[in-house]
């Protein structure tokens, strides 16, 4: 029963790209390691970037600099 959690941040990944996301994880899982779909499960977990942090800074202060 393969769990696969994936982590992006939020900025507007479109429902038909994480149903893409969900659908080529579960196909590699099954090409690869011969798993079966039924009982595989795909997680997207959608993190603000006031959250998430990269060389000691939150990815918003680091892409409001890149501006």
């Amino acid at each position: 029963m393969p769990y696969v959690k994936i982590e992006v941040t939020r900025e507007g990944a479109t429902r038909e790209q994480k149903a893409a996301l969900i659908k080529g994880a579960t196909e590699l899982l099954v090409q690869v390691l011969n798993k079966n779909p039924a009982t595989t499960f795909v997680v997207i977990d959608e993190v603000d970037t006031d959250n998430w942090g990269i060389a000691g800074e939150t990815v918003t202060s680091l892409r409001k600099r890149a501006l």
